[in-house]
């Protein structure tokens, strides 16, 4: 069986030892430099040639992301490596899905055409903004769900009192699943959006008196939808309100909006590293749930096994 390469990105290594640790195998050493006027530089120091390489790398922030695991992509592709693996635990650019209005980009088909073309063979992510975007790409996708991380964490919680919400309509299907497993009701938060990143109004459809209200979303950004569905939930006589987020993008004001809200606590992964510690925020690792994937792919098992059942 081939040999297998794990290589991280400059903006996921902490995760990526992580995951490296519970694979067991070291990190391959990858050189990422610069030019003095920005431009990257990508030298794999060691060969990769007919290996099962790994690039672990959330496109996060800047564009800078994109393209470093872009060109360590056509890196491993020029040296021969035999299968080429794009572990990304955070897929940036997947909120601009569909044209919703005229002459705008279709950014997530445009990066999963990006990623095929450096010479991608498989892409492994977690927790699509939409998860159509599977459907972009006409390589594998192993998409796998926060439900692994989350679902465990709350069956150590007392959830007698819970009911789950969705901060958006978007978000129902994801919400609907947790609330399925649970045996618990859901209700739903309606925001009328200003722009993106601005919400008008939110209204709260179904009854939430006396209830610890959990609310579930892919991503966190500004945390602004977040703050505002926890407000209109209490106001509507909830009792507490947490929340789960896969991705803690937290961007802006996020962290201030985050402490100076009525939410509880909230619940993410390590797809992108915290900037700042905040009590309100606690951090469970998808370190063990990638290396198993990875592990999974190489071997050929089967990675429908790593779902909640």
């Amino acid at each position: 069986m081939q040999e297998v390469k794990l290589i991280s990105g400059t903006r996921s290594k902490v995760l990526a030892s992580l995951i490296a640790d519970q694979y067991g195998s070291p990190l391959a050493n990858c050189e990422v430099s610069s030019f003095s006027d920005g431009e990257m530089q990508i030298v794999i120091n060691e060969s990769v040639r007919g290996s099962y390489v790994f690039f672990i790398s959330s496109t996060f922030g800047s564009s800078d992301s994109w393209i470093e695991l872009l060109l360590m992509i056509d890196s491993a592709k020029r040296a021969s490596a035999g299968y080429i693996t794009a572990v990304i635990p955070f897929f940036g650019y997947a909120r601009q899905d569909r044209k919703d209005k005229p002459r705008v980009p279709i950014s997530a088909k445009l990066m999963a055409n990006l990623l095929v073309s450096a010479g991608a063979n498989r892409i492994m992510t977690m927790d699509f903004h939409a998860d159509q975007i599977q459907g972009f790409f006409d390589i594998p996708v192993d998409h796998l769900m926060g439900e692994a991380i989350f679902i465990p964490y709350l069956k150590s919680q007392d959830l007698s009192n819970v009911i789950f919400a969705s901060p958006d309509v978007g978000g129902v299907k994801r919400a609907r699943s947790y609330a399925k497993y649970f045996e618990k009701d859901l209700v739903i938060c309606d925001k009328e959006r200003i722009k993106a990143n601005e919400v008008k109004s939110i209204t709260v459809i179904g009854d939430v008196q006396g209830k610890d209200v959990i609310m579930v979303d892919d991503l966190i950004d500004t945390a602004g939808t977040l703050c505002k569905a926890a407000d209109a939930l209490i106001e509507k006589g909830a009792k507490s309100v947490s929340a789960l987020g896969t991705h803690p993008v937290l961007s802006g004001n996020a962290y201030e909006n985050i402490a100076n809200s009525k939410i509880t606590k909230v619940i993410v992964t390590d797809t992108i590293p915290l900037k700042q510690k905040l009590d309100k925020i606690e951090v469970l690792s998808c370190a063990s749930l990638f290396a198993t994937a990875i592990r999974n792919t190489h071997e050929f098992k089967s990675i429908a096994a790593l779902f909640v059942k």
